[in-house]
């Protein structure tokens, strides 16, 4: 009578077959393409804004503001002039907004170009050959 331990040690003893698959990409659907360009592009303008506004908070926090005003107002020699008054962090984060539009507005229309010329280029070249394994 054998033991579960010896079955088991019987069985990996086993040489065991590597299995190999390839697969060839040739269509990349373009909504889908689409959307997952839109929701890349949208995320990383998220993070473009709060970047942005935390960036101008350290800046703000560590008085940088105060001395590029002293230093411009030594160069220039103009008393009106205020760098926090220019930069204040309503202008920082309504800026920082309209670049993130503009951001996920040509990421989006990237990723559809780029599927579109994935798709045109297929037919030249046959495609993407991918290759998959077991381990």
């Amino acid at each position: 009578m054998s033991s579960v331990a010896e079955k088991l040690q019987r069985k990996s003893q086993r040489q065991v077959a590597v299995k190999q698959v390839r697969l060839k990409l040739v269509y990349v659907d373009f909504w889908s393409a689409v959307k997952l360009s839109f929701l890349v592009a949208a995320s990383l303008g998220i993070v473009f804004i709060v970047a942005t506004i935390l960036v101008w908070i350290v800046l703000n926090s560590t008085g940088i503001f105060g001395d590029l005003d002293k230093i411009f107002r030594d160069i220039l020699s103009d008393n009106n002039f205020s760098v926090s008054s220019s930069f204040s962090l309503p202008q920082v984060a309504l800026f920082a907004f309209v670049v993130a539009i503009l951001n996920v507005i040509v990421g989006t229309a990237l990723g559809a170009i780029a599927s579109m010329l994935y798709n045109f280029s297929v037919r030249l070249t046959g495609g993407l050959l991918v290759g998959f394994t077991n381990n």
